[in-house]
C-alpha cells in the first residue's frame, strides 16, 4: 500500500519526514497510536471484566466503586452503558485494537494508503463524538463518574487531535495550507485546553464531592 503524500506536506518540495511536524512523522505517530491505543484498550478491557463479573455476581463491587458519585458499577446499570444493546466497552476494545495495530504496522515500516487513513480518521472522529456524548451523559444525566471511562476520555483527546493533524499535514484531508500550519502548530495547546476543559467540567459539576 502506498501513500503519495507520506513524505512531504502539500506544497512543500522537500522530501523526507524532517520537514514534517514531529508527531506527524511515521515513527513518532506510530508510538502515539500504540500508547493511546494501549491505554484505551486496557481501560475498556477492565470495564468488560467488571461487567462480566457483575453478570456473574450482581452484588460484585467494582474496583472503582469509591462512593455514590464515583462508581463504575452504578454507571453500568444505566441504559447509556449499553447504547447499542451490548456493553459500550466492547466498542472500545475493537476500536483501540485497530489503533494499536495501525501503530505497530507503522513502526514496522509500512506505508498506508490514503483510504486507510480516511477510514482511521472516520473511526477516531466517531469515537470522539461518542466519547463526548458519554461525557455529557455522565455529568448531566447520570451524574455519576466512571474512572475507567475517564481514562478512555483522556486517551481519545490526543488520539483525535493528532490523527487529524497528521492527516491534514499529509494531505489526506484537503485543507488550505494556512489552516494546516495553524492546526499543526497549535496541536499541543489544543490538547492541553481540552484536558483543562474536561477536568474543569468534572470538578465544578462534582464540586461538593471534592470539597466534602
Amino acid at each position: 500500500m502506498t501513500n503519495t503524500t507520506q513524505d512531504a506536506p502539500p506544497g512543500d518540495g522537500r522530501a523526507g519526514e524532517e520537514s514534517l511536524p514531529v508527531l506527524s512523522r511515521r515513527v513518532p505517530f506510530g508510538v502515539l497510536l500504540v500508547g493511546t491505543g494501549l491505554v484505551g484498550w486496557l481501560a475498556a478491557g477492565i470495564l468488560i471484566l467488571e461487567k462480566l463479573e457483575l453478570f456473574r455476581n450482581p452484588d460484585h463491587v467494582t474496583s472503582c466503586d469509591i462512593n455514590p458519585w464515583v462508581s463504575c458499577g452504578r454507571v453500568m446499570e444505566t441504559w447509556q452503558s449499553e447504547l447499542f444493546g451490548f456493553p459500550n466497552p466492547f466498542i472500545g476494545l475493537v476500536g483501540f485494537g485497530i489503533v494499536i495495530t495501525t501503530g505497530v504496522v507503522l513502526l514496522a515500516g509500512a506505508r498506508l494508503a490514503d483510504w486507510y487513513w480516511l477510514g482511521l480518521q472516520l473511526g477516531v472522529t466517531l469515537g470522539s463524538v461518542f466519547t463526548a456524548w458519554l461525557w455529557s451523559q455522565a455529568l448531566f444525566e447520570i451524574y455519576i463518574l466512571c474512572l475507567y471511562c475517564m481514562v478512555v476520555w483522556a486517551a481519545m483527546i490526543p488520539l483525535f487531535i493528532l490523527t487529524t493533524v497528521r492527516n491534514l499535514v499529509h494531505g489526506v484531508i484537503p485543507a488550505p495550507r494556512a489552516l494546516t500550519r495553524w492546526v499543526a502548530a497549535w496541536a499541543g495547546p489544543l490538547i492541553a485546553v481540552s484536558y483543562i476543559f474536561v477536568g474543569a467540567s468534572v470538578f465544578f459539576r462534582f464540586l461538593h464531592v471534592f470539597t466534602g
